[in-house]
């Protein structure tokens, strides 16, 4: 029977796997992913190495593994993860495979819940045991229930941050391969966009056939729909399709650029070259464009970022010189919408100041939830100028850092703010929103905002519409009486990270810029793993066409803090 490396590999990950769920050594459990990461970057066939005598050559492989390779390539099994698997329940391998779970989480999920299949596990999130776990919440038992639909129904769109993490493990796979030299995300994945249909994967590497097969092996594909000369499209078992396209290294720059897209960016672009009596080609003499740079410089046009590639005037504007020089996250100077523990965050001010400072920002706003939202612990009047007196107490602690005293206050449905004024007066950010009553009419819906809005103690407005992607449309509001509004008080308007909301959406953040009114960019982080989570946020601003003026947390503390109290 002969293996490939990587079928060999993925069993000493999926004997890892096992080991981890049943909370056998560490060390042990490390030395199987190691060995299986190196053997699927081996050049060499196992066999070959085998025939050789070569596994003491292979760093990570002493005896015990050894052996279990050449049980593996002998029988084309491992008895001992056989075993291990026949004391588990079936349902576990499916539950660990879901995005973001893995084996600690699904240990978890047995031992506590007494969960062992994916219908168990999406009963215990319906029913809210979930967010009684360490480290988890209700966010957390959304996101289940969504990944499970997502798997049974097999199709649909799908949230960005799932599609790329998916994305970055093929990434990671492919780039192990013998003769893959890049791998990279196209199509709406490398845009951005806030759901996707598929993924695109772009491969450099001179034969296609061998990446096809070791794709075809992983362990997070399903089927195989298609398979052609250069491509390869697969059903995996998260729900998403993957589409694969495979070209040599010296074509990969211009099979990049093509599998970005879009169809309409690039339709607008041949229109464009038409015009001149040119066209896209690949250059002759054996002579390839070795990035993107170097395709639209053949064009005459100035490089084209991969968000605005969405035919809404990109291209005119390369042509004329007026693309905007997009905000980056590295402008970000800090985040101004963050929980803690006061409310219904997990981390204190501390833990969440730490991990701002190693981000390299100069500072942060507390906000946690005021008094009527009661679901989230909000913080009573008196719990308020608690946290406020120990955040400037904090304060004098700090060195070139600032902790901004903040609220996220609520929108009630008559229109109040529930926080006295004096209070939102003394505060150093004030961040309005609704959480309540969404299914108000259109008027009385956008009456309740602007009078938010109009409020001169509220700086920020915080995810506008209320949506909360593929679970919950926005509420009915009229944006342009809002933006108007918000445009005439100088009101800020925010873009919510978070990847389930993106709220402003980029549409309707370029729309802000155009009217003058400036935008935040806040994570909304509820724990330190989402405050991670900005770069989502700076994705939806750069296809919003913003620049690192328009946005308010890109300045340094002193300036902020002075355009704040000016306002």
């Amino acid at each position: 029977m002969c293996m490939r490396n990587e079928e060999v590999a993925w069993i000493f990950y999926e004997l890892a796997d096992v080991l981890e769920f049943k909370g056998e050594n560490f060390f042990k459990i490390r030395a199987y992913r190691n060995a299986a990461r190196v053997l699927s970057g081996l050049e060499e066939p196992l066999e070959k190495i085998k025939s050789e005598g070569g596994w003491a050559k292979i760093p990570g492989v002493g005896k015990e593994i050894a052996a279990k390779i050449d049980e593996i390539l002998a029988t084309g099994r491992l008895r001992k993860l056989e075993k291990l698997l026949q004391e588990i329940p079936p349902g576990i391998l499916e539950i660990m495979s879901l995005p973001g779970i893995g084996p600690k989480r699904a240990a978890q999920f047995h031992e506590r819940l007494g969960v062992t299949s994916l219908a168990e596990l999406a009963g215990a999130a319906r029913a809210g045991r979930v967010r009684g776990l360490p480290g988890l919440g209700s966010k957390s038992e959304k996101d289940i229930i969504r990944y499970i639909k997502m798997r049974e129904d097999r199709g649909g769109r799908t949230l960005l941050a799932t599609a790329r993490i998916l994305a970055g493990e093929l990434k990671s796979y492919l780039l192990t391969l013998p003769g893959v030299t890049n791998v990279e995300a196209g199509g709406s994945v490398r845009r951005w966009r806030e759901t996707i249909g598929d993924i695109d994967l772009v491969v450099a590497a001179a034969d296609p056939g061998p990446v096809f097969t070791a794709l075809e092996k992983h362990p997070r594909v399903k089927e195989v729909l298609e398979r052609g000369a250069n491509r390869l499209k697969l059903q995996t078992k998260w729900g998403i399709v993957v589409d694969l396209a495979v070209a040599p290294e010296e074509q990969f720059a211009l099979n990049l650029f093509f599998n970005t897209g879009s169809h309409a960016h690039i339709s607008r672009l041949e229109e464009y070259l038409a015009a001149k009596g040119l066209e896209i080609k690949v250059p002759e003499n054996s002579e390839f464009f070795h990035d993107e740079h170097e395709i639209y410089g053949s064009f005459s046009l100035p490089f084209i970022p991969p968000e605005l590639r969405e035919d809404r005037g990109e291209v005119e504007a390369a042509a004329q010189g007026l693309l905007p020089r997009l905000v980056e996250l590295a402008d970000i100077k800090g985040d101004l919408h963050i929980h803690t523990v006061w409310s219904d965050g997990l981390d204190t001010i501390e833990e969440v100041v730490k991990r701002a400072r190693e981000k390299g920002y100069e500072y942060i706003a507390v906000t946690d939830h005021s008094q009527s939202l009661k679901i989230a612990r909000g913080l009573s009047l008196d719990k308020l100028k608690e946290q406020h007196r120990e955040i400037r107490s904090l304060n004098k602690e700090m060195d070139g850092f600032t902790i901004l005293t903040g609220i996220e206050a609520d929108i009630l449905p008559g229109g109040g703010i529930d926080c006295p004024e004096e209070i939102l007066k003394e505060t150093d950010l004030v961040i309005a929103s609704v959480h309540s009553a969404f299914k108000q009419d259109r008027e009385t819906m956008t009456a309740r905002v602007i009078s938010a809005v109009e409020n001169k103690n509220v700086d920020i407005i915080g995810h506008l519409t209320g949506r909360l992607l593929a679970r919950r449309e926005g509420y009915a509001l009229d944006l342009d009486r809002v933006l108007e509004a918000s445009a005439s008080c100088g009101t800020i308007l925010e873009i919510n990270s978070s990847p389930d909301r993106l709220d402003l959406n980029d549409v309707n953040a370029r729309r802000a810029k155009e009217k003058g009114i400036k935008i935040a960019v806040n994570t909304d982080a509820h724990d330190l793993k989402r405050m991670e989570e900005m770069r989502y946020g700076v994705s939806v601003a750069r296809r919003a066409w913003l620049e690192s003026a328009d946005i308010i947390n890109t300045r340094p503390a002193g300036k902020l803090i002075k355009f704040l109290r000016k306002r």
